[in-house]
């Protein structure tokens, strides 16, 4: 499988695992970003070690496992009063949240009994691979493993793991008679959170006490014996519920401004006078923009891309009923008063209705933004034959669509940073360089007469850097002025927000900081759905709803289709 149909693939499958959330929740802002569980634009915590997968290693089963085990979390705990009862020590913490989650684990209602399956096996993979890859190798990883194993077997009435029995007998023996009540306690008080804190909370001192006894080398039975501090690496194993984790791989990275932290203040702007917004065409000669056309018509024609195909698929995906008038000589619906007259010369006749006719339409604006920042010359030409595809199919069905462009009028600043170095550098200038947001299709215009402006995005000389939340704001506000109900902004970019200028007068992350403000911003409002579309990057740390694809090599059907399918899955939702 390529790395394209690999993350379409690990897609889907956070879509169909956010789904079942909602769908047992009754949440509707719970979904996957970065392979990770958000409400809104909140990250969830992994309350479990066994919840945390590796999308390389693990199969469906097991992300549905982990989507169970978050919705019983979500249904079943009292997530203040459980924080309130805490303990701060980090082994004593660990052990507790592990035990919650398996208490809520162990209230699957009688009618799922798949979920039941799907927890148990997600368990039982994830001891197995822990005894494989050498947790029970040493007395302390030994030592949790087995509590562990302990309590899920008294939580859910199973016996213990038999692949590891053997190898945990002999501490089972010896922990069991100190963990003898708080045990009882748990499996007796598993469907109350409140009585079962006072249980929870003593098991995770038992084995928080032994920990610290054994690494001291004192004395606790058959578990004590001197042990080496390394050993106690064995506790990473447990999760950290204070990191947001994440998958491995290329992402967009989004992280804490210092700048904006220390100073106080918002994002601003420097200066706005040498900010443009343009026609991209206009700054292409005509001759050139020709020559391009006819290079992305000879790519697009060598793709064998089925237009129309895909049109249908966007045409459902987006068609939403409309009345269209009426329909009449019904039998039922609403009395028609030209028709009463039929009722006496033929008091037979039942057609004497009419009812309100609908018909699907696309009454829908899609605007692409396009960064065309450096990075993004490589990969271009792919690019926008990806969009001229897209915007032929979607006007095929009616849709009104827009391209827009943002980079900067300089490289390193231009004459924003100019000035401000002539007036002696002052602190926090904010955003310095020069705006420049380019209009290559208006909404008003249609393919056939824009066909060629498109083809100004070959055009390299204008790509330089990239103001990403801005160019947002823009796009946005242009969206908005227009009449459709439905506005969707596709943002295609290959990275994070990046001015040279900017970052070195405030911080590297200032750019960063505030497109994440502006997405969670425009979120809340929810008048414009916003997707990402990452070139050669996961896009998940800005864009809720994002797809990954690799320029060039995956440009085919099935790409188009995916991105048909990022389209329509927002209002899904």
């Amino acid at each position: 499988m390529t790395v394209g149909r690999l993350k379409q693939a690990r897609w889907q499958i956070e879509e169909l695992c956010a789904a079942t959330l909602r769908a047992l929740t009754g949440d509707a802002e719970l979904h996957y970003r970065g392979q990770r569980l958000h409400r809104g634009t909140q990250p969830l915590p992994l309350p479990a070690p066994h919840l945390r997968l590796d999308p390389e290693r693990d199969h469906f089963a097991d992300f549905r496992a982990a989507a169970d085990g978050m919705a019983l979390r979500l249904l079943h705990s009292d997530a203040a009063l459980h924080r309130s009862h805490r303990p701060a020590e980090p082994v004593e913490r660990s052990i507790f949240e592990l035990l919650e989650q398996l208490r809520v684990e162990a209230l699957v209602p009688a009618v799922m009994p798949g979920m039941a399956a799907n927890l148990r096996q997600r368990f039982e993979a994830w001891s197995r691979a822990l005894h494989r890859e050498g947790m029970t190798d040493s007395q302390l990883g030994l030592l949790l493993f087995t509590v562990t194993q302990i309590c899920w077997s008294r939580l859910n009435a199973r016996p213990v793991l038999e692949d590891t029995e053997g190898v945990t007998e002999a501490t089972r023996a010896a922990i069991a008679p100190l963990l003898g009540a708080p045990l009882a306690g748990i499996r007796r008080h598993r469907h109350d959170q409140a009585a079962f804190l006072p249980h929870a909370l003593e098991i995770a001192r038992i084995v928080g006490a032994t920990l610290r006894l054994a690494s001291a080398g004192g004395s606790a039975g058959e578990i004590a014996e001197p042990r080496r501090e390394e050993e106690l690496a064995a506790l990473s194993l447990l999760p950290d519920f204070d990191q947001a984790g994440g998958g491995g791989g290329a992402a967009a990275s989004l992280g804490e401004d210092k700048t904006l932290a220390a100073a106080g203040r918002g994002y601003h702007v420097y200066t706005t006078r040498f900010d443009s917004e343009m026609a991209a065409a206009a700054l292409v000669r005509k001759a050139l923009l020709r020559e391009y056309r006819e290079r992305l018509d000879r790519r697009i024609a060598g793709q064998g891309i089925n237009i129309v195909r895909l049109a249908r698929t966007l045409g459902a995906l987006l068609a939403e009923p409309r009345r269209d008038g009426w329909l009449f000589g019904e039998e039922e619906g609403q009395v028609d008063g030209r028709r009463l007259a039929q009722l006496i010369s033929s008091p037979s006749e039942r057609r004497l209705f009419r009812r309100e006719r609908h018909q699907p339409a696309s009454d829908c604006l899609i605007s692409f933004l396009v960064d065309c920042s450096g990075s993004m010359k490589a990969s271009i030409e792919p690019v926008a034959m990806l969009i001229d595809i897209l915007i032929r199919a979607l006007e095929l069905v009616g849709v009104s669509t827009e391209l827009l462009g943002f980079t900067t009028g300089a490289w390193n600043g231009g004459r924003a940073q100019r000035e401000w170095l002539d007036r002696g550098r002052p602190r926090d200038p904010g955003r310095l360089n020069e705006v420049c947001h380019l209009v290559f299709k208006s909404a008003d215009r249609g393919w056939r007469r824009a066909r060629t402006d498109i083809a100004a995005l070959l055009k390299a000389e204008l790509f330089r850097e990239g103001i990403d939340g801005e160019a947002v704001d823009w796009a946005c506000e242009r969206m908005i002025a227009r009449s459709e109900p439905r506005r969707i902004l596709i943002v295609i970019s290959d990275g994070c927000p990046m001015d040279r200028a900017t970052a070195l007068a405030n911080d590297a992350l200032y750019l960063d900081k505030h497109l994440g403000e502006v997405l969670a911003r425009r979120e809340r409002q929810g008048a414009i759905e916003i997707l990402g579309l990452g070139i050669g990057q996961d896009l998940s740390p800005f864009y809720r709803s994002q797809l990954s694809i690799d320029a060039p090599h995956s440009f085919d059907n099935s790409l188009f289709f995916a991105i048909a399918q990022l389209i329509g899955g927002r209002r899904r939702h």
